[in-house]
């Protein structure tokens, strides 16, 4: 026995060697066995007892496998490659089927490689097998990874268990716009401006409690900088990963699968916004049909029109109908926003008088406004001059960040932030002004929603004009 620091007590040589190679044969995950140069089998795992049925007692020392592990037919065949692995460089790879204890045939997957001595000559030749069909469920599940991460066409990243991205594939990467590398580590945050919340929440649910029963559809909006761009919805699954290795399943991470569906969420809400104003329209037209006053019908189309649409309604008259062409909408349109003057050269500004109006406060019907003859005061530029001086629609917007006063200097209700005023035209000539407005909680009016409000106005003005003719 040494002694002195670091000394040893003296034991066997190789004792420990042999029972660590004798734990790592018997702990793979592999079937194995090895034989010696004259064909002899010296080594039998665990695995290959599990799937053959034989025991390393009764296979270890037998010559070759012929007659009791592969059938008679098939061993010249088992032999031979077995013989070429020991004469070629580098490992062999082949199928052939084994004989199980039980006396079935079992198809094998085999690796195998000569064994060399130290001076370099051929001391035997290992094999690690395993079922074939293993092998085959093995190398699918590897190949669907490769094609999910290089040429599926929606996006596929795994997330760890910190809630950020480890793997990102080509098609996440071109719809978040950041390189595939570039979003490895990072917050979700860093990227997405909107929808955060939403898929961390999606995330941390999954690992806890595993793959959801349906799809999500979360609407994000991607960070250019400092400028935040339109709002995406992404129909995202998720599916927990856990290790295959551990005893108890272990949450690797979530496989968060995604498509861009904007486009299609955007039709849907549009049709739906289409079917949902004409049916508007279709019950206001049977509402006013039951109105002996045709001003008490147009009232009833006005407040048919704010469902859904405006948060307050406001119709004015001018004294004097102008028998001005009707145009150029489009033109009117696109010259949003109204400029600071009238109208055109010439174009007398209108002396407009309130008639109806919805409640600027609680919710309630449109009422008539007594007839008092005395103009609103609109200052000149006003959206509702410019709509009747051009004939068309205009609309006002305060912006994101409203000036105080910007409503009260336009003479319309506190916190309206969206204006909309088209003109009522009715026999070839203007009637006046309707005009539409929103709250914050509401978002800009648009090319659509102007063309609904034009319709609209098309039968205020009719029913008017008809109640004009009736006081005649």
């Amino acid at each position: 026995m040494r002694t002195g620091a670091g000394a040893e007590p003296d034991r066997p040589p190789d004792a420990d060697d042999s029972g660590l190679l004798a734990a790592l044969l018997d702990g793979m995950d592999a079937a194995l066995m090895a034989f010696a140069a004259d064909g002899t089998v010296t080594h039998w795992n665990h695995e290959a007892a599990r799937i053959l049925g034989w025991t390393a007692e009764e296979a270890v020392g037998r010559p070759g496998l012929k007659g009791w592990a592969v059938r008679a037919e098939d061993a010249d065949g088992v032999q031979s490659a077995l013989t070429a692995a020991m004469r070629a460089p580098g490992r062999q790879v082949h199928d052939f089927a084994l004989l199980a204890k039980d006396g079935h045939r079992v198809l094998v997957r085999t690796q195998s490689s000569a064994v060399r001595a130290p001076d370099g000559r051929v001391a035997g030749v290992y094999c690690a097998f395993g079922e074939s069909h293993t092998q085959l469920d093995l190398e699918r599940a590897v190949a669907l990874s490769e094609a999910l991460f290089e040429d599926a066409t929606w996006g596929v990243v795994l997330i760890d268990a910190d809630l950020r991205p480890a793997v990102v594939n080509a098609h996440a990467a071109r719809v978040i716009g950041r390189g595939r590398t570039a979003l490895l580590g990072r917050p979700l945050g860093d990227v997405l401006a909107q929808g955060v919340e939403e898929l961390e929440n999606a995330f941390q649910h999954v690992l806890a409690e595993g793959t959801p029963p349906a799809v999500a559809e979360v609407w994000v909006t991607l960070r250019d900088g400092e400028a935040e761009l339109p709002r995406r919805c992404w129909r995202s699954g998720f599916v927990r990963l856990a290790s295959p290795l551990a005893e108890e399943p272990v949450p690797l991470g979530v496989a968060w699968l995604f498509q861009d569906v904007t486009d299609l969420k955007r039709a849907e809400q549009d049709g739906s916004l289409l079917r949902f104003r004409a049916h508007q329209l279709h019950r206001a037209g049977r509402a006013a049909a039951e109105c002996p006053d045709p001003a008490e019908a147009a009232a009833v189309h006005l407040d048919f029109a704010l469902a859904g649409f405006a948060d307050h309604a406001l119709v004015d008259l001018a004294r004097t109908p102008a028998p001005a062409p009707y145009g150029a909408v489009d033109a009117a349109w696109d010259a949003e926003p109204p400029s600071a003057e009238g109208g055109g050269p010439g174009a007398a500004a209108p002396r407009l008088v309130r008639a109806l109006a919805s409640p600027a406060g609680a919710p309630g019907p449109s009422e008539a406004v007594p007839p008092t003859g005395i103009p609103v005061a609109y200052v000149q530029g006003h959206p509702a001059l410019q709509a009747y001086v051009r004939c068309g629609s205009v609309r006002a917007t305060a912006g994101p960040a409203p000036a105080e006063g910007w409503a009260a200097a336009r003479n319309w209700p506190d916190g309206t932030v969206h204006g909309l005023c088209v003109v009522l035209r009715s026999r070839g000539r203007t009637l006046g002004v309707a005009t539409f407005l929103r709250a914050p909680a509401r978002r800009p009016f648009d090319r659509a929603d102007a063309d609904y409000a034009e319709e609209v106005a098309a039968r205020i003005a009719a029913a008017l004009d008809l109640a004009g003719a009736a006081e005649a």
